[in-house]
């Protein structure tokens, strides 16, 4: 199945993914490079909420450019395989050797707001993520490392602390609802 046939089957959770889900077809059906940056205005990306195999903790990264901490995830790069980008990214990301997906379909879907910012000596301007979050676990005893040009803090917490931690406002909303939808999960 292609990334677009996997989002046009995702059930939305509420009414913001209804509405969320609605705008990422929309713009993979009027944009041909959403899987690149070429697209200034906004592209595809894939997060992970990492939990431990009880279920109880999340792995978050320091992200350096949003100055908070943050789940773990990137650019799809022209890569359509969302689920490997999540996989590949939670491995660059917190230095994890063994992570594996608790399902293969989309955990969550999300259109976010990235403000201006530098990267590599380089503005870039503004922009929207078209997101999609994969469920993935793994051990919380694996020694973690920090990606120096991305981040600068890997640490597991409880998953409740993990939205408390967060300084953006967003991105807790988000926080809650994996959490929430993580204890639904395989019921």
């Amino acid at each position: 199945m292609n990334f677009r046939e996997e989002i046009k089957n995702y059930s939305p959770y509420n009414c913001e993914e209804a509405k969320d889900k609605e705008i990422i077809l929309k713009y993979i059906d009027t944009f041909d490079d959403v899987l690149t940056r070429n697209n200034e205005i906004g592209h595809l990306t894939s997060s992970c909420w990492i939990v431990n195999e009880s279920r109880t903790k999340v792995l978050m990264v320091y992200h350096n450019i949003y100055d908070s901490w943050s789940w773990a995830g990137g650019h799809a790069d022209g890569d359509s395989d969302l689920l490997q980008v999540s996989l590949k990214e939670a491995r660059e990301e917190t230095g994890l050797k063994e992570v594996k997906y608790l399902s293969k379909d989309i955990f969550s879907l999300e259109v976010m707001g990235v403000n201006g910012h530098m990267k590599k000596g380089k503005y870039v301007s503004s922009h929207i993520h078209l997101n999609l979050t994969y469920l993935l676990c793994a051990h919380d005893n694996q020694i973690t490392h920090i990606k120096k040009d991305e981040n600068s803090g890997v640490k597991w917490f409880d998953l409740e602390e993990a939205v408390k931690i967060s300084k953006e406002p967003y991105m807790k909303k988000i926080y809650i609802k994996l959490n929430e939808k993580l204890r639904h999960f395989n019921e």
